[in-house]
This record gives C-alpha cells, sequence and structure tokens, in this order.
C-alpha cells in the first residue's frame, strides 16, 4: 500500500522550483509577476510559513525554493 507521501509526490512534484514557476502553478491565468506577488502574500500571510521558511536557508531575495521549501508550502496551501 503507496504511503500519503508518496501520492503528494506522484501527483504534484516535490522538487526544487523557481519561484516564478512555483507561483503560476498555484495562480495560473495571469503574468508571472502577477502570480509572484500574489504567492508572496501568501506567504507572508500564512501563520508561521515565512518564518519556518527562513528556518530552511530561504532569504527574500532568493529566486529558486528548494524541495524542502516547496514541501512546507505544498503541507500549508495544498497541492497547486
Amino acid at each position: 500500500m503507496k504511503s500519503d507521501v508518496s501520492t503528494l509526490e506522484t501527483s504534484f512534484p516535490i522538487r526544487s522550483y523557481g519561484k516564478g514557476e512555483l507561483a503560476m502553478c498555484y495562480i495560473p491565468n495571469v503574468t508571472q509577476q502577477t502570480a509572484v506577488n500574489q504567492f508572496n502574500e501568501w506567504v507572508h500571510t500564512a501563520p508561521g510559513l515565512e518564518q519556518r521558511l527562513l528556518d530552511t536557508g530561504m532569504n527574500r531575495t532568493c529566486r529558486r525554493y528548494t524541495p524542502a521549501q516547496v514541501r512546507l508550502m505544498v503541507n500549508v496551501f495544498g497541492e497547486p
């Protein structure tokens, strides 16, 4: 029997994503910059998420998210 983690990784791959790439997964059909701006707002307003991301080594000027950071966001926002 497959675990929930493997199901999650099968339906949405947990890997490194560019900020714009991940934002467009969650917020399609808008310009990439609009998606990034809105996604950043979600990150800032999700309780404790931004601090957990910073604890993984993310800085506010990074251009990519690590798989660990993507996993944190998927856990909070669900799959795109």
